[in-house]
């Protein structure tokens, strides 16, 4: 298997041994897409993880109450029918 830090290594000197104007071309091109990636991604309705996570939690235990409830009723409808 390969060390990592040996790929580390490498990827440094490949990275060493681009042109500046390369290295430069890529760092626009890489701000640009970023750039783009954001402006869309900011149109698109989404919500954080953090919003994800509340909501996730929130419906647990709404669903652990209604479960809760549903019993209570079972327990209400069967002492009627006695």
């Amino acid at each position: 298997m390969l060390d990592p830090k040996k790929l580390e290594d490498l990827a440094k000197q490949i990275a060493d041994a681009v042109p500046p104007g390369v290295r430069n071309m890529a760092e626009e091109a890489e701000g640009k897409i970023k750039q783009v990636l954001q402006t869309q991604l900011s149109k698109l309705d989404l919500v954080t993880r953090e919003e994800f996570d509340i909501q996730s939690q929130v419906l647990i235990r709404t669903r652990e109450k209604l479960d809760a409830m549903e019993a209570r009723i079972a327990v209400l409808e069967n002492t009627q029918a006695d």
